[in-house]
């Protein structure tokens, strides 16, 4: 766990996150970050959550209609 401090810069407040932090997500200034929100609180991911939706969405489609989106394909 890591505690982070919020601060004010100009208009906006900011949060500094540890080095070590930016290294387990690989991430780096002009990265994004999505925070969603989970039963057991906020969590805090690389990965757009509307996109693992899409792509939750395309499976499931994919596999049913395996044919007719090869034939499309062509």
């Amino acid at each position: 766990m890591y505690a982070v401090k919020i601060q004010k810069v100009g208009e906006s407040l900011v949060i500094t996150l540890p080095e070590e932090v930016l290294q387990q997500l690989k991430i780096g200034e002009g990265d994004n970050l999505f925070l969603t929100e989970t039963p057991d609180g906020i969590q805090l991911t690389t990965c757009n959550p509307q996109i693992d939706k899409a792509m939750k969405a395309y499976r499931k489609v994919s596999e049913k209609y395996k044919n007719a989106l090869r034939e499309l394909a062509k």
